[in-house]
């Protein structure tokens, strides 16, 4: 045992009543459940701690009980600031109902905020969120009106506007790394991903507050090359041994060392994957792509598939894939090991990936839809009591210098085939997504148009442009009606003017 070694129990007695906590992890990867079973169990037996303010980027969890639903407890939290709240949902509906003062706030501001505590600033300044719901002329970022604190103000700067989000002190940052030495330094040579461990530490450290690490090994002192440190021990106050069960690699994946890097997959024939509505989607997509090396990012859900359809045709050694956690190069991964990527060039840390996206510097953003307007406004975080959250959705569609959505085009039990190289409909989902006015605006329509920025709306059907009078109609698939199966489907009706078909090789089974 080390000096700073202690158990998960006493590690969470450190914590107190009132206490500002940020959480290390990214949806399902990098998560100290083994702290996070201990500080539930604790509240749960003694009702204590209480009053708790959780600050994340990405709310670590897998949809049901681990990560920070194991948090989700009215009288032990009294605030969260967040990023991303999607795979976190017993905290999202704690936040809906208005149970905990709530903010959902762009995962990439959340990130750099680390940075700014860390340095002692007063405020993380951007472009980022500006004439979306975090804009504090719309919604400032609040979840219920229960919050009622302003944390984000419009400033002008030579100017041009911009968003101040005020600093937070932060007294507890848990993080998680692979190897702890006597010493008490952390590696992190086993984590699929670097994510914010070190500026989370930082922020606490320089804000007064107290580190506590998990890892799944302890390695004798003066073993750990100095390259593989990640957070030195003079910022680490306790480390927690977790036991296997709570220390997987992944939600998905126990451990790969194909995620962490230390050795790379095979190139193989994949099997390719079925004809279907997602795939059409992904095909059309994926011919946007820019070949040369231009870099990409990928969000979560249907834009997954482009991934998919870049491998089968060949194409991964011409494009630069990325996620927003900080993998750059590979085949990114899906499903609960999202965020990860599998024969990675580098993984360098979450702040950084967003400082190159906020720079401008993603040649081309594929992210998902669930709402979008007359004037392009597309909204994916909020849908009544439902709080996916903004993620970092908000950041990568500002800065991109092209954007893709796409989507199927209805929701609720749409099923499609393809027969003959024509789409064919066999039942409309339930509810359409492309209505008058969104519920929350993740994207700013208007705002790409007075950027200049291009802008497409991609569906198995049919394809959209932004212009400056709204959507306009563009492309629609063969075997498609354009009034029964578009029209009437839509509770506006887009700009109408030359209509090209989708490209005929999308719809075949073989190779495009």
């Amino acid at each position: 045992m080390i000096k700073k070694q202690i158990t998960a129990q006493a590690a969470v007695e450190l914590i107190n009543c009132g206490d500002t906590v940020t959480i290390a992890g990214f949806v399902g990867v990098g998560v100290p459940d083994e702290i996070l079973l201990a500080l539930e169990n604790r509240f749960k037996k003694y009702c204590n701690p209480t009053d708790l303010t959780l600050l994340f980027a990405a709310a670590p969890g897998d949809g049901k009980e681990r990560g920070l639903n194991r948090l989700a407890h009215a009288g032990m939290l009294r605030r969260t600031i967040g990023g991303h709240y999607g795979l976190a949902p017993k905290l999202g509906r704690l936040a809906t109902s208005g149970k905990i003062q709530a903010y959902n706030f762009p995962q990439g501001v959340i990130s750099h905020m680390y940075r700014d505590i860390a340095a002692g600033k007063r405020g993380t300044l951007t472009r980022v969120g500006i004439d979306t719901f975090v804009d504090p002329r719309i919604e400032g970022g609040k979840i219920n009106k229960q919050t009622t604190e302003d944390l984000v103000e419009v400033v002008t700067i030579s100017g041009e506007e911009m968003l101040f989000y005020k600093t937070h002190k932060v007294d507890v940052a848990i993080i998680r790394g692979t190897s702890a030495d006597a010493d008490g330094n952390i590696s992190m040579e086993r984590e699929a991903l670097r994510i914010d461990n070190l500026s989370q530490a930082m922020a606490a450290k320089n804000s007064g507050g107290i580190v506590i690490a998990q890892v799944e090994r302890i390695v004798p002192a003066k073993t750990l090359s100095p390259r593989m440190v990640e957070v030195p021990s003079a910022m680490i106050d306790a480390i927690v041994l977790a036991k296997p069960e709570n220390h997987v690699q992944t939600y998905g994946t126990v451990y790969s060392p194909y995620l962490d890097g230390q050795d790379r997959a095979p190139s193989k024939k994949i099997k390719m994957s079925p004809l279907d509505a997602r795939k059409v989607i992904a095909r059309r997509t994926a011919l946007e792509l820019p070949f040369g090396g231009g870099v990409v990012n990928l969000g979560i859900g249907v834009p997954e598939g482009v991934a998919v359809v870049a491998s089968e045709q060949d194409w991964l050694e011409s494009v630069t894939l990325t996620a927003e956690p900080g993998v750059i190069g590979g085949q990114p991964s899906s499903g609960l090991d999202f965020g990860t990527a599998v024969n990675t060039d580098v993984i360098i840390t979450q702040s950084q990936q967003f400082d190159f996206y906020d720079g401008g510097g993603l040649a081309l953003a594929v992210l998902g839809m669930a709402e979008i307007s007359i004037m392009g406004d597309v909204n994916v975080s909020r849908f009544g009591s439902r709080l996916p959250g903004a993620g970092g959705f908000i950041n990568i569609s500002q800065s991109a210098q092209k954007v893709i959505f796409c989507g199927t085009f209805t929701a609720g039990g749409l099923r499609t085939s393809i027969e003959d190289g024509s789409l064919v409909i066999l039942e409309e989902g339930s509810s359409t997504k492309f209505i008058k006015a969104v519920q929350q605006v993740t994207f700013s329509g208007k705002r790409a148009v007075s950027q200049g920025t291009p802008i497409l709306y991609v569906t198995e059907r049919c394809v959209f442009e932004l212009r400056p009078k709204g959507l306009a109609l563009t492309e629609i698939a063969p075997g498609v009606d354009l009034e029964k199966d578009i029209l009437r489907q839509m509770d506006f009706t887009p700009i109408i003017g030359d209509i090209r078909q989708m490209d005929q090789k999308i719809f075949q089974s073989e190779l495009m």
